[in-house]
């Protein structure tokens, strides 16, 4: 614990003297409330409470895709993570490092959606919603987590930075962040429930409101995450095997 720690403390040092990294992460979510959001449900307290939370899982993707994904892939290029690479304590304490790392920008992002809502809409939670919002943002943050490992260990920093950016969107208006979830595009509702974004965001929808959880969305947010969990490992594994074989 102590040494997954100070690699925590490292990662998060690291990561606040790229201050452009942080901005992102806060601003495409803090955006996307203010110019989806506030002007288009701002008024009903549903719509405004199903609205935010689309926008918790928005956040939720856009760190993990960039924390995971961009963050391996840059840390992979320097001599530093060559030689933590060859100490004998493992991979364990990096990885669960990079967790709490990132579980802890996942936060950052979401405290300025959450304040936007509370102060420019009506959307209203109780006590109990709220938890169990908690803990569907805890299973949301497993897949996108593993994806963004996925794409940091498998591809260069540029290549990944460039995957991370043009996947969130997709993934979004996809899986019915951007819009009403009751109310999508054919084609938008016919895709959603196969893609990670619509099963994530249904679990934080059911929570904070009484929508209705499609089966089907949750057998694909499981096939997603052991999809995304072995192309991780698989990543890894091939990554150490051609740099310290």
């Amino acid at each position: 614990m102590s040494l997954t720690l100070t690699h925590a403390r490292y990662q998060f040092v690291e990561t606040l003297r790229i201050p452009v990294a942080v901005i992102a992460t806060v601003f495409f979510p803090a955006a996307s409330m203010l110019f989806f959001v506030v002007p288009n449900a701002a008024d009903d307290p549903r719509a405004a409470t199903v609205a935010t939370a689309s926008m918790v899982v928005f956040a939720t993707m856009v760190t993990c895709l960039f924390q995971y994904g961009s963050g391996v892939a840059e840390d992979r290029a320097l001599p530093w993570e060559s030689f933590v690479r060859t100490l004998p304590t493992g991979a364990g304490p990096r990885f669960a490092a990079r967790v709490l790392v990132g579980t802890a920008f996942v936060l950052v992002a979401v405290v300025p959606v959450v304040l936007i809502a509370v102060l420019f809409t009506e959307a209203t939670l109780t006590p109990a919603r709220f938890l169990a919002a908690l803990g569907g943002l805890v299973v949301a943050v497993v897949p996108f987590t593993l994806l963004g490992l996925a794409i940091g260990y498998s591809l260069p920093a540029k290549a990944a930075t460039a995957v991370a950016t043009i996947s969130f969107l997709p993934l979004a208006f996809g899986g019915g962040l951007m819009g009403d979830p009751e109310d999508l595009p054919g084609f938008i509702d016919t895709i959603a429930p196969f893609l990670p974004t619509r099963g994530a965001a249904e679990l934080i929808w059911a929570a904070v409101s009484d929508f209705t959880v499609d089966p089907l969305s949750m057998v694909m947010l499981a096939v997603w995450t052991v999809a995304a969990g072995g192309a991780a490992v698989f990543a890894y594994r091939r990554d150490e095997g051609r740099r310290f074989s």
